[in-house]
């Protein structure tokens, strides 16, 4: 052994001689990457000498490399511990792999016999943990290859587009077998993705039997092979993560199933070839499955769906279902057998029907359901709603996105029959009118409504009854709804005493008129303000904000409001003492505005954005330099009065502030 570790040369692993009497024989030799899991060993001086003898031919040199593969297998499997097989990984590719494909089981554990032990303590140089080989030319760039500690206290990997190499995996799966062993596995595939195979996973399965979270995305040449030796290598594994992988089938998957009991959580998102017989088989293997993500698989249909849930909806906790060929008969089977069920996804599910929706509520299996999303579902309608909220006691949260058939009276109906529910928000749900929002509002126990993007919403005169107060409401949405004017808003102020985060983003046709009896009634004290976007307002507004909340307000947002002038920064810098996050970009703000800011003692603001700010100037820079001092975030982008050099003396003075400009 001492002679196979005897070579020279500034750039080799060990000193010594050369192993190959000819430089070009040097081609075996491996590089890795600059941070790869193989141990560099340092330079040491040998501890046995050979005569020096004079020839005059020189010898051939004997080599370990003349020894077939089986020698070297029963050569490095019987290698004292990680650090030699680190060092023997750093020789050549041939060695790399071949220290691969030793599964944990086939090392052993003994004392190695007498002739191999003197040669490896005598000659072997000791591996240092803190070197590693540096492949030549390879990026300075660790950001998408780190190797780490996570929160769970294993080791992670996350490969990255041409980095994501067999390898690559094979030197993972040597280096980090004496250091715990590997725990999260993240494969990032991209064009430049070619030398990735199946042959990496094998190496990682034979070398990370603790590998608990497995993530492959857009990786076409991994299939059913390299996910099989994963089943059979990692039985600890717990999270299985499949994006745009063509060439994994329902053989991969069940294999998976199959052999890895403690799954919890599966994703499957645009993998063609997987369909029914996979999801089966994880309903009844995996015991311990909680989470399941189907999205845009073509093959998965309703004998999917029903072999899954019969079998594992007592212990599915959260499910996500969009672009699938399922019909009825999944949801039916879905409200039934979800008995464990708090989280639920529905998402473009073209094939079902009135009747899907209606017959899931009517089912009475998610009496723990907490969240519902349904986004895209043409099939959605006002009794479909109802029998949902009839079925569902336990649900808090609702989000329904995109669903033409749904009227005043289906949300209505809703929040009456949903006797939990605290969250509601309707997206681009057109015929949703403004009886319909304040029908919402009778539901005593609603804490936050969200309206985004509903042109049916129009104000209408109308009286209510002074009973129908919602004093339980304390977050209130309406985000690009051109027909809500001043009208609608007032009567929302009288409505809702109780507010204290606002979001009117977009809402164009409002003055002060209608924002100021909101401001004025609201009793709690507001915190969060967000009025981008409502071109109107004036100084007026956040004058009178200030003045009743000045004591609450934690953000505001006024982006976009180009009659806000320096008037209304001295309302916040003489009423505001908790106020964190101030965005005035594109507002009539200058120089004079920044200074009061600056002096005003009671600020401690943390983010700042003044993006768009044309009266701005370099003027600005001592007071930006005061505001500084507690500022973690500041945008100053298209402030045209403020110079790169400016910006490049601001960045220097404000190092610990995130400046974007």
């Amino acid at each position: 052994m001492s002679k196979v570790l005897d070579f020279s040369g500034d750039n080799d692993f060990c000193p010594g001689g050369s192993l190959y009497q000819k430089p070009k024989e040097s081609s075996p030799f491996l590089s890795l990457g600059r941070h790869v899991d193989v141990y560099f060993p340092p330079r040491k001086r040998s501890r046995i000498s050979a005569p020096f003898v004079v020839s005059g031919e020189p010898k051939q040199q004997p080599s370990i490399e003349i020894l077939p593969d089986e020698c070297l297998f029963e050569i490095f499997r019987r290698l004292p511990g990680g650090q030699e097989r680190s060092a023997c990984a750093c020789v050549s590719k041939r060695w790399l792999m071949l220290l691969s494909s030793i599964c944990k089981e086939e090392i052993c554990t003994t004392t190695t016999t007498q002739f191999l032990e003197p040669e490896i303590k005598s000659d072997a140089p000791k591996a240092d943990k803190s070197i590693e080989p540096k492949e030549k030319g390879e990026s300075d760039d660790l950001n998408e290859e780190c190797l780490e500690n996570d929160s769970h206290g294993y080791l992670s990997r996350c490969l990255e587009g041409k980095k994501a190499t067999d390898v690559r995996l094979a030197a993972i799966s040597v280096g980090t077998a004496s250091r715990g062993g590997l725990g999260k596995l993240s494969i990032r595939g991209n064009s430049s993705t070619r030398k990735l195979t199946n042959l990496g996973l094998k190496a990682v399965s034979r070398g990370c039997p603790s590998l608990k979270v497995l993530s492959l995305w857009n990786l076409s040449s991994v299939g059913d092979e390299g996910l099989s030796a994963i089943a059979t290598g990692c039985h600890s594994l717990e999270k299985l993560d499949l994006s745009h992988c063509p060439a994994v089938t329902d053989k991969g998957l069940m294999a998976i199933a199959m052999n890895c009991p403690n799954l919890t959580s599966v994703t499957l998102e645009s993998c063609s070839n997987i369909g029914n017989e996979s999801l089966k088989a994880l309903g009844v293997n995996c015991r311990n499955l909680k989470c399941v993500t189907l999205k845009n698989c073509p093959l998965v249909g309703d004998q999917g769906i029903a072999g899954l849930f019969t079998s594992a909806g007592h212990v599915l906790t959260k499910a996500n279902f969009q672009s699938l060929n399922v019909s009825d008969v999944s949801l039916a089977v879905i409200g039934h057998y979800g008995t464990s069920m708090v989280d639920l996804a529905l998402g473009d599910l073209q094939n079902v029907n009135e009747r899907g929706f209606w017959v899931m509520g009517k089912g009475h299996g998610l009496q723990k359901l907490k969240s519902l999303l349904i986004t895209s579902c043409q099939g959605v309608s006002d009794m479909g709603l109802e029998a949902i909220g009839q079925g569902c006691p336990d649900l808090k949260m609702f989000v329904v996105r995109k669903c033409p058939l749904v009227s005043d009276n289906g949300v209505v109906s809703f929040a009456k029959a949903a006797v939990s529910l605290e969250s509601l928000k309707l997206e681009e749900i057109h015929r949703i009118t403004q009886f319909g929002g304040f029908g919402i509002l009778n539901n005593g126990k609603l804490k936050a409504l969200a309206l985004a993007n509903c042109l049916g919403i129009r104000d209408v005169a109308f009286g209510f009854p002074l009973t129908s107060f919602c004093y339980s409401l304390r977050s209130l949405t309406i985000r690009n709804c051109p027909g809500i004017g001043n009208t609608g808003l007032g009567m929302l102020g009288k409505l809702c005493p109780k507010l204290t985060h606002v979001d009117l983003t977009g809402l164009q046709g409002i003055t002060d008129s209608g924002i100021l009896p909101l401001v004025q009634r609201t009793e709690a004290g507001l915190a969060k303000v967000n009025l981008s976007g409502c071109v109107n307002l004036k100084d007026n507004v956040v004058a009178e904000i200030t003045k009743f909340h000045g004591e609450t307000l934690e953000v505001l947002n006024l982006d976009g409001c180009k009659y806000i002038t320096d008037v209304s920064l001295m309302a916040i810098a003489r009423n505001c003492s908790v106020l964190s996050e101030l965005d005035v970009s594109q507002c009539g703000i200058s120089d004079y505005g920044i200074a009061v800011l600056a002096g005003a003692e009671q600020l401690n603001l943390q983010i700042l954005s003044l993006a768009g700010c044309s009266l701005v100037s370099e003027k600005s820079l001592p007071f930006l330099g005061k505001l500084g001092k507690t500022l973690f975030g500041l945008n100053i982008q298209h402030c045209s009065g403020i110079s790169c050099g400016a910006v490049n003396l601001l960045v220097e003075h404000l190092w610990r502030c995130d400046i974007l400009s």
